[in-house]
């Protein structure tokens, strides 16, 4: 009896595996998921390696964005704020709030990409640079559905500045 309930786990597990392994080689996944649960995903897509991306900016734009940010001269980033809390929210309820910054670099300052910790969450900031001493913003939009509790979600911004990568986050207690 012993020997049957291994050759049954072992089974489940092959088939969970290839079942898995489907999904993902097809692409289907985030983009499904995503499509259908985040108000249809218009504008924002997963591509194949797993990189969310806008409309028009597709994973190669971005790797080819990527390549100009990091030639560009160096300049510092400066947010007015890093981190903010919705309060308590619903759960379903779409919110959104802007984080702004400042370029106190000697150099333009251009955002290459933002990781997102789940596709709940998606930053949009500007495409075109920021000259020195000059003011951006980035809305990040939060999505509650299907989510319950208190909520962090962290967005890494890569850019031109020392540092490369800056982490912005918010918070929300979902009920």
């Amino acid at each position: 009896m012993n020997n049957n309930f291994k050759y049954v786990l072992l089974t489940i597990l092959t088939l969970s595996v290839f079942v898995l392994t489907i999904v993902e080689l097809t692409g289907i996944s985030r983009n499904a998921v995503f499509k259908r649960f985040h108000g249809g995903g218009e504008g924002y897509f997963y591509s194949k390696d797993s990189e969310m991306y806008r409309g028009e900016n597709y994973p190669e734009q971005t790797r080819t964005r990527w390549e100009v940010v990091k030639a560009m001269p160096k300049t510092t980033m400066q947010f007015y704020e890093t981190k903010h809390s919705f309060g308590v929210i619903s759960e379903g309820k779409e919110v959104s709030h802007v984080f702004r910054f400042k370029n106190v670099g000697d150099n333009p300052l251009m955002i290459a990409k933002s990781d997102v910790t789940c596709g709940c969450t998606v930053a949009d900031f500007p495409m075109e640079t920021i000259s020195p001493g000059n003011e951006g913003e980035i809305t990040v939009n939060y999505n509650s559905a299907g989510q319950s509790g208190f909520q962090q979600k962290n967005i890494i911004i890569h850019s031109n500045s020392i540092p490369e990568a800056i982490s912005i986050a918010i918070e929300a207690d979902v009920k």
